[in-house]
């Protein structure tokens, strides 16, 4: 019998996933699998839940939102474990399951994922951290890190827009110093985002982005008058898409390396947790991570 791993968070969006773990057992069984789950736990280190992962394994399903997957992409990296996995979004946003076109209802994911054959993709890396589908810094960009999970889990994703007009209530400039083979720029800047994926919070802000092109989108969006400000920030929220060609107040840009310092007091995230500290060396690491459960 083929044997798969099952890492799933239980605080995850709606916490729904309890309901499902039958259904998706006997999914399993029935195509030849046994089914090894693994609970995470904030008070056990997510390494734990790989501990007995080895070759012996066909691949590794993980569960749970963006924050989980960049997190257990970490600790697969952490522990040189190349082994497939297959991703069954139950987050809030899910961007990253998003940009790959992941199916969301359980039992549907499981099928696609047993039925599939792996596809690489590209991951982002900053400094030592790996991440699956954007970092950012500066307005907006550490919102999922001051909502409360239970008012998360409860509301979903409008917590992100109450809490992203909060930001907007307070806007402050920050001054970055931004090289590449592509760009450089030194100036002010509300808000930087490097996407490996399309989306954050669930706005399509990077829809020129591809996950396995060996490049990452940077997207800047420079100090610019309050008067221009305001509707350029409603226009994300509302999703809407920018025109990079013709807004000379926002930087757009393609690249394999970018490095990113700045002396303010910056907080980054990355995936929705607290990311490292400045300076910042962000790099796409092409074919790093093998997916299963995409459609070709």
């Amino acid at each position: 019998m083929k044997k798969v791993k099952f890492i799933y968070n239980p605080n995850s969006g709606e916490k729904k996933l309890a309901g499902k773990l039958d259904s998706i057992i006997r999914i399993y069984q029935k195509n030849g699998y046994t089914m090894i789950p693994y609970r995470l736990d904030y008070d056990i280190p997510a390494g734990a839940s790989l501990e007995d992962v080895d070759d012996s394994y066909d691949h590794i399903v993980i569960c749970g939102g963006d924050g989980t997957v960049d997190l257990m992409v970490n600790e697969l990296k952490r522990k040189n474990i190349d082994i497939p996995i297959g991703i069954i979004p139950s987050g809030t946003a899910n961007d990253f399951a998003n940009a790959l076109g992941l199916e969301h209802i359980p039992e549907e994911a499981i099928k696609n994922i047993i039925s599939s054959k792996p596809k690489k993709i590209d991951l982002g890396r900053v400094n030592n951290k790996y991440f699956v589908n954007v970092a950012s810094a500066g307005m907006f960009t550490d919102v999922s890190q001051k909502i409360n999970n239970d008012i998360k889990n409860s509301f979903g994703r409008i917590t992100y827009y109450i809490k992203g007009m909060e930001e907007a209530m307070s806007m402050r400039e920050f001054y970055i110093d931004v090289k590449s083979e592509e760009v450089n720029y030194s100036g002010n800047m509300y808000l930087m985002l490097v996407f490996n994926g399309k989306t954050a919070g669930n706005i399509n802000l990077a829809y020129k982005a591809e996950v396995d092109d060996g490049y990452l989108d940077v997207i800047i969006f420079k100090g610019m008058p309050l008067p221009k400000t305001i509707p350029v920030l409603i226009g994300v929220l509302k999703g809407e898409h920018l025109d990079f060609e013709t807004d000379n107040e926002i930087l757009y840009f393609k690249t394999k390396k970018v490095n990113i310092k700045c002396d303010d007091d910056l907080i980054t995230d990355i995936d929705g947790e607290k990311g490292p500290d400045f300076p910042l060396e962000i790099e796409c690491i092409k074919d790093s991570l093998s997916i299963l459960g995409i459609e070709y």
